[in-house]
């Protein structure tokens, strides 16, 4: 076994590419390995396989459950299979686990329909199967105080829209709600004082009221918070709360309370996200006052923690310039509502079968190249933030950082800064009419570079920008017209193994594959003139 357990930094390694001054033909006549990636590439490309096991054999990765810990494992496995040496960097820790179990949930009555709905992570399940009769949520304390007995065991319909995020349980939203509830209560008195002086006005004659410009005043509308009586409905006996979601429902996690959450303070009930035209149905129903009751059975459960996560960064070693680095990162890490299909499997699928192409294609890169499947970019970039900020490798010395996520699309070019342009000519001059439909073009950017971004943000390549490394990646295209809409299965239960295109990431890891290598065995570092504007 060739792996590292990585704590702090590691300083070393390389790759580069071939040379190349002619067409693509003569390209590959002078360097077999590239020609040998190309054809494996186009006949025994393995990318699919890979998406299938991260996506049906594992399913949704986040930090923090089995399933990000045992995909880690068997992407380092592979690593290792293929000859690479394999850097398990430890990147820090979540306080709890979390495991996401089935669901389901149907109606009993009525109309007896099976429920479409989701939960966030690190929110509770259910107790076993529950059943209970539904209410709408109380808004004010004469509300709540009138249907205190009913809400044990009710299920409880609350406003507002699913924005991905469960309601804030702790103390902290608790104390917003309270707020909300004393303002409304003084919005009461004073809307008590406001309709009390209109009523004044029915006694004055009009040109009175217009000689003396008395006109009526407009009552204060309340504040809301979803779930205004949260902490009271929970001591009441509440089986769950549920709020109305578009549909695809987006399901994301506990942002708020996951950093102090420990095994013994957890969520106290379900947090449901239910399809906004199921809810609808329910809450007329509830208006009407028509008898049925909803049954739930969420397994969602938790671990003792800290649990640790970590990055997997597969280590092809340069031989002559180690200590120089071509680098290709997609996340491993996905929301597990659904299996990550897209988001990232289709970044972490292709980046492993291009370690595969150039490994069994004999590949000696001149400097090292780092495939890297960070962890937690769901998260707030955390695998990669760590990777950059502790000084893993010399910055300095990264001739490219090569992001993959969130898309199933093809490369089909690359525009590059005019210092890094003839470098990318040679380089991806085997790929210009390597797929008849996906021609590839380089292409030299334009007017005056951007300015370094200051904050991180968007995915994995943000804080190696943010550090003046060059993070050009590929120009992904839909030549062949699969419509594909990200916004469809963006952290939702749609993202799914059918929703990435096998022609385009098997033809995405044949191009990282190429390049990579291309860039790993030029005879200098890529120039940074021009990359950013300082």
């Amino acid at each position: 076994m060739n792996r590292q357990i990585m704590k702090g930094s590691i300083k070393g390694l390389a790759a580069a590419v071939c040379l190349l001054a002619a067409g693509s033909s003569l390209y590959a006549q002078e360097d077999p390995v590239t020609e040998k990636i190309m054809e494996m590439g186009m006949n025994d490309n393995r990318s699919m396989d890979y998406l299938d096991i991260l996506c049906n054999r594992f399913g949704g990765r986040l930090i923090g459950s089995d399933a990000y810990d045992n995909a880690a494992e068997w992407c380092a496995s592979k690593f290792e299979e293929w000859g690479l040496e394999v850097w398990m960097q430890e990147c820090g820790e979540v306080p709890v686990g979390f495991n996401r179990g089935p669901w389901f949930g149907r109606m009993v009555g009525g109309d007896g329909m099976t429920l479409h709905f989701a939960t966030p992570s690190y929110t509770v399940g259910t107790k076993g199967v529950q059943r209970g009769h539904v209410l709408i949520e109380p808004r004010t304390q004469a509300e709540f105080d009138r249907m205190k007995k009913d809400l044990n065991g009710a299920w409880v319909l609350i406003g507002g829209k699913n924005n991905g995020y469960p309601i804030d349980w702790t103390e902290k939203g608790d104390s917003i709600r309270t707020a909300a509830i004393e303002r409304n209560a003084q919005i009461a008195k004073e809307n008590r004082e406001i309709m009390a002086y209109n009523r004044s006005l029915q006694d004055i004659s009009e040109k009175e009221k217009a000689r003396k410009k008395l006109v009526e005043k407009e009552t204060i509308p309340y504040v809301y918070e979803p779930a205004m009586f949260y902490k009271e409905m929970v001591e009441a006996g509440i089986l769950g709360i549920i709020q109305s979601s578009a549909v695809p429902i987006t399901a994301l996690y506990d942002r708020k309370n996951l950093d102090k959450m420990t095994f013994d303070i957890l969520p106290p009930v379900p947090d449901i996200k239910l399809d906004e035209e199921q809810y609808s149905v329910i809450e007329k129903m509830v208006k009407r006052r028509e008898y049925f009751h909803l049954e739930f059975d969420i397994r969602n459960h938790f671990k003792m923690g800290p649990v640790k996560y970590h990055n997997v960064i597969g280590v092809m070693k340069g031989t002559e310039f180690p200590d120089e680095y071509v680098i290709a990162g997609g996340h491993l890490d996905a929301y597990d509502v659904a299996t990550g299909g897209v988001d990232c499997s289709s970044g972490v699928a292709p980046i492993m079968e291009a370690a595969r192409l150039i490994a069994e294609a004999g590949g000696k890169p001149k400097r090292t190249i780092l495939f890297t499947l960070w962890a937690g970019e769901e998260f707030g970039l955390l695998g990669s933030r760590y990777f950059v900020e502790s000084g893993t490798v010399p910055l300095e010395n990264i001739a490219n950082y090569f992001n993959r996520d969130y898309t199933p699309f093809v490369p089909m070019g690359i525009t590059v800064p005019e210092a890094m342009y003839e470098d990318f000519v040679n380089v991806c001059a085997p790929l210009a009419d390597a797929h008849p439909g996906f021609p590839f073009t380089v292409e030299k950017r334009t007017g005056e570079p951007g300015p370094r971004p200051k904050t991180g943000g968007g995915s994995d390549h943000a804080y190696f920008a943010i550090n003046g490394v060059p993070t050009f990646s590929f120009n992904i295209k839909d030549p062949k017209g699969y419509n594909f809409d990200y916004r469809e299965i963006w952290h939702t239960d749609r993202d799914t193994y059918n929703k990435s295109i096998p022609e385009y990431q098997e033809h995405t890891a044949t191009c990282t594959a190429v390049v990579l290598y291309g860039i790993a065995n030029l005879d200098h570092l890529l120039s940074r003139e021009g990359t950013y504007k300082e």
